[in-house]
């Protein structure tokens, strides 16, 4: 049977929870990862999703971060620390499984700038994820990772690629790390089916970013082996931005003809 997932950094969940709720809907997506919560856990919005039949994990803070997983059929074995950052305060992680694949969704650091004590905590950050995702693979599992990565991977994935250069978000050690996803055998799901360049997920509010289409593509679903064979499409939903109040992310949605 297929399955369609989506990845959205909506940027508060208190202000967009009814924008969530419609895109399930309308999109009849089965999975939802969300970043950017911002809420902490004992005011997660869960008995207004429960009552609309959505099984929900989460793992928040106050006005910062926060992950967490919004689907139609239960999920288990939930996960809220990334192994080697067990000690980190912020809530960037969200684990669980569905199946026999593990679904991990990820709001990554920005970073700040090149340089800074955030860009370090950014690329540990990173290796410490890709350190768990290799050993999870060694285990056999299907992973789908997703998340907002706070990396746009290549030239094609910035407006501007020399305005850009060796800055946050396009450094090389960003984009290495985001490689090193690759080499351990994660599709790009989106690139799967679209090669274009100028396609983007994130535009900022200001300056008219999004009417300019000023951007970067920044958020992703990545799907290991296993699950890569049943991906049928991805595409970055950009209707949502029309909306009121809208989130400066864009959703991903991937479908699967199934979970591998």
């Amino acid at each position: 049977m297929p399955i369609t997932i989506a990845s959205w950094n909506i940027n508060s969940i208190n202000i967009r929870l009814p924008q969530i709720i419609n895109l399930i809907d309308t999109e009849n997506i089965d999975i939802l990862g969300v970043q950017e919560t911002k809420v902490p856990d004992a005011n997660f919005p869960i008995d207004a999703l429960n009552n609309k039949g959505f099984h929900v994990f989460f793992n928040g803070q106050k006005s910062f971060n926060g992950t967490a997983f919004i689907s139609k059929q239960p999920l288990t074995n939930c996960r809220h620390h990334l192994p080697g950052m067990e000690m980190d305060y912020q809530r960037r992680f969200l684990q669980a499984q569905c199946n026999d694949t593990l679904l991990i969704n990820c709001y990554v650091p920005n970073g700040k700038a090149v340089g800074d004590e955030k860009y370090d905590y950014k690329l540990r950050w990173l290796d410490a994820l890709i350190a768990h995702l290799e050993a999870q693979l060694k285990q056999g599992w299907s992973i789908i990772l997703m998340g907002d990565f706070n990396i746009a991977p290549t030239d094609d994935d910035v407006y501007d690629a020399q305005l850009w250069r060796d800055k946050i978000l396009c450094s090389a050690p960003e984009r290495q790390r985001f490689q090193a996803l690759i080499d351990l055998g994660f599709c790009d799901t989106f690139r799967q089916f679209n090669q274009q360049a100028a396609q983007f997920s994130w535009w900022d509010y200001r300056d008219g970013g999004f009417e300019k289409n000023q951007g970067h593509r920044i958020d992703f679903i990545l799907s290991s082996a296993k699950s890569t064979r049943y991906c049928v499409d991805c595409v970055i939903e950009k209707k949502t931005r029309s909306w009121e109040r809208p989130s400066d992310h864009a959703p991903v949605i991937a479908t699967f003809d199934s979970l591998g």
